[in-house]
């Protein structure tokens, strides 16, 4: 194996190498630093963390510092250990370290973290249990060996999914616990209150397979170093300068395995930015970064605050807002220089729905176009998937090339492709295709074996799935289990198409998803992605709402989905702001900017300021991925949950300074939150107890679901007890007035806060 080979297991230096080569001088590129970028790069003596802000440079100052290191000879390649998150990150840089210094690039030990400690445990992994050719485990490989697990303590699968208690364990793991150091307290109830007891007969059971999980690629480490004294000094031993990419995203274990490497040389290095941490849900622990100089007392912090991205306006908006944060290091970014195109504000569009939102984001898009920009300059960042599918509807329409980025278009999703299946069979009874995608979705007991017999039998008759399967039911070819979950399955799919004449498409989708007991597979689903696609089919089902017919829906979609999906290079960029970190673009809109979808309804519910903090750190991010220009939209009203509802502007746009804020809302919607352009975003208006006071003005009152106001009249002369008309919700009665809100219980929408320009007298 040579060198570069991540898992290769001879560790000896090349026999080529000189024992006692002569350092470089400077090389030329160092001059192409800036002050701080080489402060970074030349401070090599003791731990060092560079905090390094959105668009300061941080690549090439780690590509740099490796360079610099070898350059001067203060190390061997092989004695440098270089952390990344991400394979393409770790081949990027030794990619470009090796045109920095040539071929000693190849010897260095630069990685992922799990891939570093593969390379470990394959050398070393006898010492706790694995042979050297132990094979990892994927997610469907985990699970299936858990529930084995399961099975043979006797737990009962359907109150205690196997997912929930897998994924416990994976947070264990992240957290460096071993099963004798998880307490009982950390697993309460699990699993009737045999959680730990599973994890440790989960982790036999994986040794006597000789394989892992990933996250024994670090536990079992942490493990090595801790009962093998002389494993841990030989890696201490070897690895004089350890460098770490994207610090704020470690979670505990990588933390303590870092820590346990660097003790003899300390020579750490830590790049990250806190400003910047937005994957809790995903084990990252942003107090790692946050508590670098308490955990090394004579660290050395360096902050990248050069910003060579964005416009002047861009970021100080970024900084004030990223301010408003209390766990926090602490930077402000400033521009590198002067600004080579117009710095242009960030403005700020109120509009009445989703719909409208989604008409003016492609209306500005189109004209930006004409001006000669590029499409694939321009991106449309959003907090959660579902927003995307105005967009994708609006882009269909208007035939502006797009391309959905981190995951696949809105109805190629699989939770929606299954909802849509659905709807097939309920309108055509031979759709076998759809039949076959659903037929088990969620889990009947209609295995593989089933589905093969119905199969044969439907080709030998000439029918199609269902009837197959509805006669085999009559017969004794299937087990009885399975004869009655096709006989219910298909009785409700009767039921369902005697219904389409009497409900409305989202009236129907929503009652076939609940009856047939997709949507709450999903609720009781606890990976990462479930809550996400729960939203994706609520939102399927609010859109479903703009058509007449289940069949012209369909049909809809059967067009959508040929479209070409390779729209080439030149397609805006749409996606999740979560994806977005690390890209750039020269225009970014930031839709849905309103409070219970920025910040997430799931991290106000949660309590507690850490998690409006993280989606604070999340709306920065979208901010700082902006070169030219950001634009923010909020709605006054949109539909959630299949319900429309008046909806609060996010808290996070009244945090941004007014100085380099401009509104362009042409509906009266900004009326409502202040006197004029520059008092559009009073802190205090609508977001509740947790809200931060506002800013020289005072906030009205909210208790509970209305305003307390003194004001009978509005300012557009609607009073208390006035009957008006709403295009949207009809006919009701005015409650209250707090200046353009109003107030109004409707007649059949029910009670509702709207602005009193969007409706009219009865």
């Amino acid at each position: 194996m040579t060198p570069s080979d991540p898992f290769a297991l001879d560790d000896n230096p090349p026999p080529s190498s000189p024992s006692e080569p002569q350092p470089i001088g400077d090389p030329s590129w160092l001059a192409g630093l800036n002050p701080e970028q080489r402060q970074a790069v030349e401070i090599t003596d003791g731990p060092v963390l560079v905090l390094s802000g959105a668009g300061t440079g941080k690549t090439r100052v780690l590509i740099t510092r490796l360079a610099y290191i070898l350059g001067k000879r203060l190390a061997q390649p092989w004695q440098i250990l270089a952390v990344t998150f991400t394979n393409r990150a770790a081949r990027e840089m030794r990619e470009r370290v090796g045109g920095l210094v040539g071929p000693m690039a190849e010897s260095l030990w630069l990685g992922t973290f799990h891939a570093l400690g593969v390379r470990i445990l394959r050398k070393h992994g006898e010492l706790v249990g694995l042979k050297s050719n132990f094979t990892i485990l994927d997610s469907d490989d985990q699970l299936r060996l858990l529930k084995q697990v399961m099975e043979a303590d006797g737990i009962d699968h359907k109150k205690w999914p196997a997912q929930v208690v897998l994924s416990v364990i994976q947070r264990w793991k992240d957290k460096g616990l071993t099963p004798d150091r998880v307490t009982p307290s950390m697993a309460g109830d699990l699993a009737a209150g045999r959680a730990v007891d599973l994890y440790r007969a989960y982790q036999e059971r994986l040794i006597t397979l000789n394989a892992t999980d990933f996250g024994d690629l670090l536990l079992h480490c942490l493990t090595l170093f801790q009962d093998h004294a002389e494993v841990l000094q030989e890696y201490q031993d070897r690895f004089r300068y350890i460098l770490v990419d994207e610090y704020q995203d470690t979670n505990v274990a990588q933390y303590l395995w870092l820590r346990l490497l660097c003790q003899k040389h300390r020579n750490l290095c830590c790049v990250g930015d806190d400003d910047q941490s937005i994957y809790s849900w995903r084990g990252a622990e942003v107090g790692n970064i946050l508590r670098f100089e308490k955990d090394f007392t004579d660290a050395k912090v360096v902050r990248l605050e050069r910003n060579y991205r964005s416009t002047p306006t861009i970021l100080a908006a970024a900084s004030a807002l990223i301010d408003h944060n209390e766990d926090r290091l602490g930077k402000t970014l400033k521009p590198a220089g002067e600004s080579d195109s117009e710095d242009a504000p960030v403005t700020v569009k109120g509009v009445w729905d989703g719909p409208e939102e989604a008409r003016w984001v492609i209306e500005e898009i189109e004209a930006l176009q004409t001006k000669g920009e590029s499409l694939s300059s321009m991106a449309i960042l959003v907090r959660a998937g579902f927003q995307m599918l105005e967009f994708e509807e609006r882009f269909i329409t208007t035939g502006v090339p797009y391309r959905v980025v981190g995951g696949p278009r809105f109805y190629e999703r699989l939770e929606i492709r299954d909802a849509i299946a659905y709807l097939r069979c309920i309108t055509t009874p031979t759709d076998d295709l759809a039949f076959e995608r659903i037929v088990n979705k969620p889990k009947r007991s209609i295995g593989d074996t089933t589905v093969q017999k119905i199969h044969v039998y439907a080709r030998s008759a000439g029918l199609s799935l269902m009837e197959a399967a509805l006669r085999l039911t009559e017969t004794d070819e299937l087990r009885a289990q399975t004869r009655k979950a096709l006989t219910t399955l298909i009785g409700d799919m009767s039921r369902w198409r005697s219904l389409r004449d009497g409900l409305s498409p989202a009236d129907l989708a929503a009652q076939v998803l609940d009856e047939s007991g997709y949507t709450e597979m999903w609720m009781k689903d606890t990976s990462p992605e479930a809550p996400g696609r729960l939203e994706n089919l609520k939102e399927f089902v609010g859109g479903l709402e703009e058509w007449d017919t289940i069949g012209a829906f369909l049909e809809h979609v059967s067009l959508v989905m040929e479209n070409d999906s390779k729209a080439g290079d030149e397609a805006v960029t749409i996606m999740t702001l979560h994806g977005a970190k690390g890209l750039e673009f020269d225009t970014v809109f930031l839709p849905g900017w309103e409070e219970e979808i920025f910040p997430h309804r799931r991290a106000l519910d949660d309590g507690g300021g850490a998690a409006v903090e993280e989606e604070r750190r999340l709306a920065y991010v979208g901010l700082t991925r902006a070169r030219k220009k950001v634009s923010i939209s909020y709605a006054a009203n949109r539909r959630v949950y299949n319900q429309w509802q008046a909806s609060l502007p996010s808290r996070f746009i009244s945090e941004l300074p007014n100085e380099h804020i401009e509104n362009i809302s042409d509906n009266g919607l900004m009326g409502s939150f202040g006197e004029g352009q520059s008092e559009g975003f009073s802190d205090g208006w609508g977001g509740g107890s947790s809200w931060p006071k506002a800013r020289g003005r005072k906030a009205p009152v909210i208790e509970g679901d209305s305003w307390q106001v003194e004001a009978r009249e509005s300012s557009g002369g609607y009073a208390v007890g006035m009957r008006i008309f709403h295009q949207k919700f009809g006919y009701g009665i005015i409650q209250s007035v707090d200046n353009t809100r109003l107030e109004i219980a409707f007649d059949k929408a029910g009670d509702k806060k709207v602005i009193d320009s969007f409706v009219e007298p009865a």
